[in-house]
């Protein structure tokens, strides 16, 4: 199981390019973005984690500008957002950022998606949220036809738009592995239908996490298609719970960086690094 970080990029946190140049010299295999555009003040929808929201989800940098950032200082580490709000974003244009940094990376990017929590933002963008998961999977599919056609076409219910040319296209073939956020009842569906890999939370799964894993590669494997892979966000940084995961059959645990400076970011990072294996 690889062992890699998510965080929060803020205003007043440890820069993210100096934060993703120490993971990678550390060993860690990837770095996560977590992306709010914004939190609006009516504060209706409850944080999903209880309690009050933290202060860094009203001030994440935007994503797409930080992993140019991590672009510039990396050669190995393989980067993402935890998880893109693909519902609050215009396909096209995302498309084209997805595409830009994994040419820029050589083929390094991971791409997180999810409908999101917070039912004002998403209709500050325009979105009804009843409708989020379905806007999701037409903003994903759309992206998969402009990354993989030369003159892509997309007609559906959310998005629509008449043949085109968009390039770069991505390194990876295909595009970059899409790593389908959320626990719920539907999650696995979603996954087999326009994933290549399942992204939940760690206290979502942590009860069932093997039997979950299991028929998801079941259902795979009935459909002929290749396993998903499973990545599982906010890991404990505990041994125990590292353990826990990799003997579910989890194939990535991210573990969470405190949005701090850098003297207190880079002691966390130090200390979550002795979960890292010993080198072969």
């Amino acid at each position: 199981m690889d062992l890699g970080l998510a965080y929060f990029p803020t205003d007043y946190s440890m820069p993210v390019g100096d934060l993703a140049a120490a993971a990678e010299e550390r060993g860690f295999e990837s770095l996560f973005l977590c992306e709010h555009t914004h939190i609006p003040v009516s504060r209706r929808s409850p944080y999903p984690q209880g309690g009050e929201l933290p202060r860094e989800y009203s001030h994440t940098l935007d994503p797409f500008v930080a992993f140019g950032a991590i672009v510039a200082v990396t050669r190995r580490l393989r980067f993402g957002p935890g998880i893109c709000l693909v519902t609050q974003r215009d396909p096209i244009v995302t498309a084209k950022e997805v595409a830009s940094v994994d040419h820029l990376s050589d083929g390094r990017f991971l791409f997180g998606v999810g409908a999101g929590w917070n039912t004002e933002e998403m209709i500050d963008h325009g979105t009804d949220p009843t409708r989020r998961w379905a806007v999701a999977r037409e903003r994903v599919l759309a992206m998969r036809t402009i990354w993989t056609q030369e003159e892509a076409e997309f007609h559906g219910t959310f998005v629509d738009f008449p043949p085109m040319w968009s390039w770069p296209k991505p390194v990876q073939v295909g595009g970059p592995p899409v790593l389908v956020g959320g626990a719920g009842p539907r999650a696995l569906d979603r996954v087999l239908d326009y994933g290549d890999g399942w992204f939940p939370i760690y206290g979502a799964i942590r009860s069932d996490a093997g039997e979950r894993i299991a028929e998801l590669r079941t259902r795979a494997a009935d459909l002929g298609r290749p396993a998903p892979s499973v990545t599982v966000f906010g890991v404990p940084p505990e041994p125990a719970r590292v353990e826990e995961m990799a003997a579910a059959g989890v194939d990535r645990a991210l573990l969470l960086i405190p949005s701090e400076p850098a003297a207190q970011a880079l002691e966390t990072l130090d200390r979550f690094a002795g979960l890292l294996p010993a080198p072969a």
